[in-house]
C-alpha cells in the first residue's frame, strides 16, 4: 500500500512541470497576491491522505508564473529523486514566498470614461405669438441648461383637446425659436408643446398652459395717423406726394379712400395697400389736388377713419390795382387792393417800390407789409416817381407787380433860409502860465534853454529880465514865442550871466509873471591839461 502512491506522485509532478514549461511564453497578467494553501493542508496527516497535496502541486504553479521566476539552470533541473519526493507542503510554500518577495508592478491607470450624454432642460417661455383660421404662430427661448451634450434642434407637437395624441408637427428638428404650425382646422382646440432634443435625448416638454383655439382673433382696425399729418398738410405745386400711414387690425382690415366724399382720381392719386399701411402717392401735384382725404379700414363691423386735409399753394398774383392817392411835402400816399389769385393762400404781405423817371431804376421801400395802404417818405424834391407793388405768400413774392398809371412829382417850393442865432462866446482871459520854468544849472560857454507856456485871449504880450532888469534886444539872448510856448536862449554864457531870470506875460485883462534860477558853473580842467 504504501509503495503505490510514490509513482503517482512523481507523474502528477512530472506533468506540472510540463504544464509550467508550456505555459511561460504566455504573457503573465498583472501580479496578485497568491493564497497560501500549505498552511491549510493538514500536515499530521497518515501517508495515504499526501495523494490531495500532490494534487494540488500543479494549481500552486500559476502563481510561481506571475513573476516570470528565471528558468532554472541544468544543474538544479537533474537534483536527485529524492529532492522531487520532498513534501508536497515544502513545494508549494517556496513559489509563495517567491512571489510575496517580487516587487509589485505599476499598475496601468484606463483613460476615463466620457460622462454620459444628458438631455437639456425644458424649453422657456412658451408663448403664442399669431393665431388665424389655420395656424398657429408659437414662439420660446432656449432651454436654461443646456449641458455638454449641446442642443441639436427641437421638436414641435401638439394633439387635439381631450386627447392624449401627441404627434410631431415639424419632420425635421427646427433651430428656431419660433415655429408656424400650418394647416389646421378651423374651431379646433389644440394642446402645443416643444421639446428640445441632443445626443442625450428629448428634455422635458415646456407645455402651453391653455388649448389654443384655432381661429382668427379680430383685433379692432385702428388708424395710427402721423403727427405731420394731423393739421393742414401744404405742398408747393409740382412736387411729389408720397405719405405712409400705418394702421393694426385682424384679420387683414379693408382699406378704402375717398376726397370731399366722392371716390378718388385713380389718375391722378396712387394707392398701394399691405398688411401694416396705406400708401398714398400723387407724382405731380396740382392746385386740383387740395382737399379733405379720408381714410377708412374696417374688419367685419368695426371701423376706423382718419382724414388728411392737403393743401397745394403757388406763387400769388399781383394786386389788382394799384393808385396814387395823395402828394405833400417830399411824401405820396398809396392804396392798392388785394390780389385776383391769392396761390391757395392767404397773402402775408406785400413789397412796395419806388423808380425815378430820369434813371428808371427800381428800389424797395416797404417790404413784408401787412396793410393795403402806405405812405412812401423821404424823396427828392424835383423829381417825379412811379411805384409798383408786389404781393407775399408761403409760397414766395409774385412774378408780376401792378405799377401805378400815374406817376407822382415831387415840387419846388420856395424856402427862406435863416440861419440860427448864436451867442458869441466870450473867450476874454488874462495871462495865465500853464508851465512854470525850473532852476537851472550850465556850465560856462555852453548854451542853454529856458521854457515855459502861458495862455491868455487877447494874446499877451512876453516879456523876458534878468534880475528883474528887462532883457531887450540884446544880442546875446534869443527869444522866441510860438502858440504860447515861451523860450529864452543864452548863448555860450559867461560867469556874469547866472541870476534870476523871470518871464511876464500881459494884456488887458492883466499879466502873469514866473521866474526860475540860473546858475552858470566853471567848467572842470583835469590835472593833467593843467600841467
Amino acid at each position: 500500500m504504501p509503495a503505490k502512491p510514490a509513482p503517482i506522485k512523481k507523474a502528477v509532478k512530472k506533468e506540472a512541470k510540463k504544464e509550467v514549461k508550456k505555459e511561460e511564453p504566455a504573457p503573465a497578467p498583472a501580479p496578485e497576491p497568491a493564497p497560501e494553501p500549505a498552511p491549510e493542508a493538514p500536515p499530521a496527516e497518515a501517508p495515504p491522505a499526501e495523494a490531495p497535496p500532490a494534487e494540488a502541486a500543479p494549481a500552486e504553479a500559476p502563481p510561481a508564473e506571475a513573476p516570470k521566476a528565471p528558468t532554472p539552470p541544468p544543474a538544479e533541473a537533474a537534483a536527485a529523486p529524492a529532492e522531487e519526493g520532498a513534501a508536497p507542503a515544502a513545494e508549494g510554500k517556496a513559489p509563495a514566498d517567491a512571489a510575496a518577495e517580487a516587487p509589485p508592478a505599476e499598475e496601468v491607470k484606463a483613460p476615463t470614461p466620457p460622462p454620459p450624454a444628458e438631455p437639456t432642460s425644458e424649453p422657456l417661455e412658451l408663448v403664442v405669438e399669431d393665431v388665424n383660421d389655420t395656424s398657429v404662430t408659437i414662439q420660446w427661448r432656449p432651454p436654461a441648461t443646456i449641458g455638454n451634450a449641446g442642443l441639436d434642434g427641437y421638436t414641435v407637437e401638439c394633439c387635439k383637446e381631450g386627447t392624449g395624441d401627441w404627434k410631431a408637427v415639424n419632420q425635421e428638428l427646427t433651430v428656431s425659436c419660433r415655429y408656424v404650425i400650418k394647416n389646421q382646422t378651423t374651431g379646433d382646440h389644440l394642446n402645443i408643446r416643444v421639446v428640445a432634443v441632443n445626443a442625450g435625448g428629448r428634455s422635458p416638454p415646456a407645455v402651453l398652459p391653455d388649448a389654443v383655439l384655432v381661429r382668427e382673433v379680430v383685433d379692432r382696425p385702428k388708424i395710427h395717423l402721423p403727427r405731420i399729418l394731423r393739421q393742414r398738410y401744404v405742398v408747393n405745386v409740382g412736387e411729389k406726394i408720397n405719405l405712409v400711414i400705418p394702421f393694426i387690425g385682424k384679420p387683414q382690415p379693408v382699406v378704402t379712400w375717398t376726397k370731399d366724399g366722392q371716390p378718388l382720381d385713380t389718375k391722378r392719386v396712387n394707392i398701394r395697400n399691405t398688411d401694416r399701411d396705406s400708401i398714398f402717392f400723387i407724382r405731380t401735384s396740382e392746385r386740383a389736388d387740395s382737399g379733405v382725404y379720408e381714410m377708412c379700414v374696417k374688419v367685419d363691423s368695426f371701423e376706423d377713419k382718419a382724414q388728411i386735409t392737403l393743401q397745394i399753394i403757388e406763387l400769388p398774383g399781383p394786386p389788382a390795382s394799384v393808385k396814387i392817392v395823395d402828394t405833400w411835402g417830399f411824401n405820396v400816399a398809396l392804396e392798392w387792393t388785394e390780389p385776383k389769385d391769392n396761390g391757395n393762400t392767404t397773402i402775408t404781405g406785400y413789397t412796395i417800390q419806388k423808380a425815378d423817371k430820369k434813371t428808371g431804376d427800381w428800389f424797395t421801400v416797404l417790404e413784408h407789409y401787412h396793410r393795403m395802404n402806405a405812405t412812401v417818405s423821404d424823396l427828392i424834391m424835383g423829381n417825379t416817381y412811379g411805384f409798383r407793388v408786389f404781393s407775399e405768400n408761403k409760397c414766395g413774392m409774385s412774378e408780376a407787380a401792378t405799377v401805378t398809371k400815374t406817376s407822382a412829382t415831387i415840387q419846388k417850393t420856395g424856402i427862406d433860409y435863416k440861419p440860427p442865432v448864436y451867442k458869441e462866446h466870450d473867450f476874454s482871459e488874462a495871462p495865465k502860465f500853464t508851465t512854470p520854468m525850473q532852476d537851472r544849472s550850465t556850465t560856462v560857454g555852453y548854451s542853454t534853454k529856458l521854457l515855459c507856456s502861458v495862455r491868455g485871449f487877447p494874446k499877451p504880450k512876453i516879456m523876458w529880465m534878468k534880475n528883474q532888469m528887462i532883457i531887450g534886444d540884446d544880442p546875446k539872448f534869443r527869444q522866441i514865442n510860438n502858440q504860447g510856448i515861451c523860450s529864452l536862449e543864452i548863448r555860450k554864457p559867461g560867469n556874469f550871466d547866472g541870476g534870476v531870470y523871470s518871464c511876464r506875460a500881459t494884456n488887458e485883462h492883466g499879466e502873469a509873471t514866473v521866474s526860475c534860477k540860473l546858475e552858470v558853473k566853471q567848467a572842470v580842467i583835469a590835472d593833467a591839461d593843467k600841467k
